[in-house]
């Protein structure tokens, strides 16, 4: 009994040296698969690419095409029908001014076209009786084309002092008010239409402003109306003297949102643009570092080893850094992660 109780001392003895050692084992194990996790590395394929953008910017609704009423003839304003924001019908009548004086001058040259006109008839009975000569007969007619031409002028004039609504539109501005003397030409109400009248306003720098085109296609966010569709419909050639931006037009479909209010408001735009240069399209932590010369450090791998090559820098954002390519370049093995651990 004795000799069996210490052999079975001894196994059990045994067994948690053996235990302890399994896991000190599994424990080593552990640490050495950590640490060869440590160190691996992601190796990314890079192929040429034409440089995409999307370029993300604030501008405002506006009008494409707004238009200055005015009266021709001079005039006090006696009657006024609309007013800022006011909306209005096609021929509808806008405003007027008082044609007391003007009426009377149209009278006057109509008067003088009846004379004219008697006074020819006149002549001529005389010229037919040889007691009027051909020359008075010709002065008498020319009389009639003057006087009558005074008097259309006049006829206009009464018309003019109307303002008719040539559209179904909208007012942006009232210049004036009952009772003021109007000047010719200049803006007594500033209006626009509603119909296919609606663009976004964004400004883009000298780079941006290389990447889009007319006619192409942007996303506008109008906020709690949702994303709505436009085009380019308006590339300046000149940039703004004071920021030294190009203010481009996006044009907006009338069926998307057709309220006046919405002119003035902050929208946000989206331009997917693409470039006709290619470049390497790289993750930022992939570049290594910029050397002396500007050119970025990118550690490739070619025939299974790994070496450190520089690039030129075509542009760098937070995401991404982007290296000069060709179209025909070839594809390169990049080491996008854990590059700072390899030998």
């Amino acid at each position: 009994m004795k000799s069996y109780f210490l052999q079975f001392h001894f196994s059990k003895a045994k067994l948690h040296h053996l235990f302890c050692t399994g896991l000190l084992f599994c424990l080593s194990a552990v640490t050495y698969a950590n640490n060869r996790a440590d160190e691996s590395y992601q190796l990314s394929q890079m192929t040429p690419e034409p440089y995409t953008q999307v370029i993300n910017r604030t501008g405002t609704i506006d009008f494409s095409r707004v238009v200055n009423l005015s009266f021709k003839t001079a005039g006090f304003l006696t009657q006024l029908n609309v007013d800022e924001g006011d909306t209005f019908k096609a021929k509808q009548l806008l405003a007027a001014l008082g044609t007391e004086e003007l009426l009377a001058n149209k009278n006057a040259n109509y008067a003088k076209l009846l004379q004219a006109k008697r006074n020819v008839s006149r002549i001529k009975a005389l010229y037919a009786k040889k007691l009027s000569s051909k020359r008075e007969l010709d002065d008498a007619r020319t009389a009639v084309d003057t006087t009558r031409a005074a008097y259309r002028v006049a006829f206009y004039n009464v018309e003019k002092a109307q303002i008719i609504a040539p559209f179904d539109g909208v007012v942006i501005a009232r210049n004036t008010d009952l009772g003021e003397l109007q000047s010719p030409g200049v803006g007594a109400l500033r209006v626009a239409t509603l119909s296919k009248n609606y663009i976004a306003k964004v400004a883009l720098t000298s780079e941006e402003i290389s990447l889009v085109h007319l006619n192409q296609d942007v996303k506008v966010s109008l906020g709690s109306k949702g994303m709505v569709n436009g085009r380019i419909s308006k590339i300046p050639a000149v940039a703004d003297n004071r920021n030294h931006l190009f203010t481009i037009e996006i044009a907006l479909s009338d069926e998307q949102f057709v309220k006046p209010f919405l002119v003035g408001q902050l929208v946000k735009t989206l331009i997917h643009t693409q470039s006709q240069d290619f470049i390497y399209r790289l993750p930022i932590a992939a570049l290594n570092a910029v050397n002396e010369q500007g050119e970025a450090l990118i550690l490739v791998e070619k025939n299974n080893r790994h070496q450190q090559e520089s690039y030129s820098i075509y542009k760098i954002d937070n995401d991404f850094v982007y290296l000069t390519a060709e179209k025909s370049s070839p594809v390169i093995d990049v080491v996008t992660r854990g590059w700072s651990k390899l030998p």
